[in-house]
């Protein structure tokens, strides 16, 4: 669908977000409030642009992911730690009630806009504040990225073959965990603010969201002195549990987490006697037989076309899915019955597919009003709205502030 760019739709309409975050938990962040109505004014250094808007892939010359990531973002250009800059953030932070950022702890406050001169200018502000590893700590001044929470987070030692090496995702993985995490807390803290009548600061770092995600591995490390091990694409808790190759050269993915569809997958292929086993009841159990059961579920695969397995899975009630890359993810009716995907009239490409929001309101649904914006390019509309005069910014761009 193609959607206008009108900023009073959504359920956080009249919210107003600064983003002056970079690449790419925090920037992710406010895309998913933006998503939701808030106006998001994203902020970025004059000359140093959202190192974002290079990457990844390009078509003719324009940024791809930045037009996902930079949506219902306005852009300004402001040099924070000019004295200009300066007027400008506070003039933001006065209007605003989040702003978002992912400088290394401390920065900030260098610049004489940490949250005790931010909020002194706004007492009802939510400041998200987003780094690798917090703003308390011994590391907290340390570079950090996504890469490095997949790293410390358990991620990768469980992720892998069992005699290969550790495996770190191939996108940001940790980064959007984080983004999800930071949305989150900033509702949280807007709600608490409705009680108490004044901001406060949220502290993610992105090394523990992505905690949450790999399930009881420091309980289980406490109570057991066990950890999860590399199994691939398998799962220690149940099986068969794999990716199985098709007769046309397809892959699919089966999961067994319920018994009973562990029963009906045996059923199907043929092998109804294994669920006589003793060691079928269990998950654990059965993963434990995980070569045998993926021999017969393998064989039985490799034997027939995808849509003939997914057709017979289907029609036995039990849990398989076609592997898809993009150009599957658009065609399929699934996804399109759910609105997944939209079409945005960008004006640099033209139409343009994009993934939605992340889910649906009965009422005010989630929009794309457009996509991301040129480096800048509402810079004078906004300063505009904060009251400086085009005198006022012809001298801060004359200074480079803006």
């Amino acid at each position: 669908m193609t959607v206008s760019r009108d900023p009073s739709v959504g359920a956080l309409s009249g919210l107003r977000v600064v983003d002056a975050s970079t690449l790419f938990a925090g920037p992710m962040a406010a895309m998913h409030l933006g998503d939701m109505g808030a106006d998001v004014v994203k902020v970025e250094h004059p000359t140093k642009p959202d190192p974002s808007r290079t990457h990844g892939a390009a078509r003719d010359g324009t940024n791809l992911w930045w037009k996902t990531l930079g949506r219902n973002k306005r852009t300004v250009a402001v040099n924070l730690g000019s004295d200009g800059g300066r007027e400008v953030f506070l003039g933001l932070v006065e209007h605003a009630d989040v702003v978002i950022e992912n400088f290394r702890p401390g920065t900030l406050e260098r610049w004489g806009l940490g949250y005790d001169e931010l909020s002194a200018r706004n007492p009802r502000l939510v400041l998200a504040r987003v780094s690798g590893f917090g703003q308390l700590g011994p590391y907290r001044t340390r570079p950090g990225f996504g890469t490095l929470a997949e790293a410390m987070s358990g991620f990768a030692a469980m992720t892998g073959e069992p005699d290969g090496p550790p495996t770190l995702p191939p996108f940001g993985l940790a980064d959007g965990v984080a983004s999800l995490a930071t949305a989150f807390a900033v509702m949280v803290a807007l709600s608490t603010r409705e009680r108490t009548g004044h901001g406060q600061v949220v502290d993610t770092a992105i090394i523990e969201p992505i905690l949450a995600m790999l399930g009881p591995q420091i309980t289980r490390w406490d109570q057991l002195r066990t950890t999860q091990p590399r199994t691939g694409n398998r799962s220690s808790n149940n099986a068969p549990r794999n990716t199985y190759r098709t007769s046309d050269e397809q892959w699919v993915a089966v999961s067994t987490s319920a018994q009973s569809i562990a029963e009906r997958v045996m059923r199907l292929v043929g092998r109804p006697d294994l669920i006589d086993e003793p060691w079928f009841a269990s998950g654990v159990e059965r993963a434990r037989h995980a070569d045998e059961l993926d021999a017969v579920v393998g064989g039985w695969i490799a034997q027939r076309t995808r849509e003939e397995v997914v057709v017979a899975f289907e029609a036995a009630q039990a849990a398989v899915a076609p592997i898809y890359d993009a150009q599957d993810i658009v065609d399929d009716p699934q996804f399109r019955a759910l609105g997944t995907v939209h079409e945005i009239d960008d004006p640099d490409l033209g139409p343009m597919l994009m993934q939605g929001p992340l889910f649906r309101l009965s009422d005010n649904d989630g929009v794309i009003r457009f996509t991301g914006r040129a480096h800048g390019a509402d810079t004078d509309e906004v300063l505009g709205e904060l009251g400086f005069t085009p005198e006022r910014i012809a001298a801060l761009r004359e200074d480079g502030a803006v």
